[in-house]
């Protein structure tokens, strides 16, 4: 924990970079939930930018490909006036055997000042955050199986928005949890918020192994698992990292781990519907479900623009003139 402490914050116990949820405190993931509410009024501005970033270059390194995350991070970029560089992988330098440190050489010799890495290796990020000048912000969009601690963070953010308290919650994680990096990072970001009841339901196969050490209730019957819930997260099949995962067929799995009508009517008739994208209709939910007037799933995708404003901002806080304060301008 400390050594991530040490790798994610600067001598003032401040964000430098933001790789996990893991090894953070729970001041400093409210103080990010916070700044985005502050910037969530740059959307109905008739000029949708602030100042706060203007003259830093933010470069997108995304090894995997990315809809949601990426447009998100480069239209939260753009409206902090920084200029944004995207990287294609796959016509860049290292398809052709550049290593990935020379990449990274030569994009700080463009004096960069922020990568946002997405990599199906787990542990990238911090291993270009260990390598990164001092100048340089790293912030993980997802590394394999292990983080993507933005999708956390608008998740809370969406939850804090609807629910308000999080103390008082029941939340169900539902799904391929063994494969899903954003699941970890909810479980660490909601107990660290104080939710008590954290429920990750799915079969033996898709779950990690030794789940009760993540601190949470573990169902293998959905129905059982959304009795009381108050927010219930669906995940999709991760089938892109499965490696001979024994699963029943697509139809077989939505008979017992799709979310329906009928079986989301044994939560809380207030329970609040969230998916991190991209859904699976009639895999892992119900299109009436995911379409239906207790979904937030788009509520989410807006909400990570401010979210990732918040997090870039803080973390070129130590970079920005002290008058801004790290905050809006």
């Amino acid at each position: 924990m400390k050594k991530k402490n040490r790798l994610q914050l600067d001598d003032n116990g401040k964000l430098k970079h933001f790789l996990t949820i893991e090894g953070l405190n729970r001041q400093l993931l409210i103080d990010i939930l916070d700044t985005a509410e502050s910037f969530t009024g740059v959307t109905e501005q008739t000029i949708k930018k602030v100042p706060l970033l203007r003259g830093k270059t933010i470069v997108n390194l995304f090894f995997e490909a990315s809809t949601r995350t990426r447009t998100t991070f480069e239209l939260a970029a753009k409206r902090l006036s920084a200029d944004v560089l995207n990287i294609n992988i796959q016509a860049s330098a290292t398809a052709k055997g550049e290593t990935l440190l020379d990449t990274l050489r030569n994009l700080e010799a463009m004096h960069c000042d922020m990568f946002v890495v997405r990599h199906a290796n787990s542990g990238a990020a911090h291993f270009i955050a260990q390598h990164a000048a001092p100048h340089i912000s790293v912030i993980n969009a997802g590394d394999g199986q292990h983080a993507h601690p933005t999708q956390a963070m608008l998740d809370m953010f969406t939850i804090r928005r609807v629910k308000g308290e999080f103390h008082k919650l029941n939340v169900a994680i539902v799904g391929d949890v063994r494969h899903s990096r954003v699941a970890r990072s909810q479980i660490h970001a909601l107990s660290m918020l104080g939710v008590e009841d954290v429920r990750i339901i799915a079969p033996k196969t898709l779950l990690p192994s030794e789940p009760e050490a993540f601190g949470v209730h573990v169902y293998h019957d959905l129905r059982e698992g959304l009795r009381d819930v108050d927010v219930v997260i669906m995940l999709r099949l991760q089938k892109e990292r499965m490696s001979g995962a024994s699963l029943p067929s697509e139809h077989e799995y939505f008979q017992r781990y799709g979310l329906t009508e009928e079986k989301l009517a044994l939560a809380k008739p207030d329970v609040t519907v969230m998916h991190p994208g991209p859904i699976n209709r009639g895999v892992e939910i119900d299109s009436v479900v995911a379409d239906g007037p207790r979904s937030v799933i788009l509520q989410q995708v807006s909400h990570g623009i401010a979210v990732r404003m918040a997090v870039m901002s803080m973390a070129m806080q130590s970079h920005l003139p002290e008058a801004t304060g790290g905050r809006r301008e």
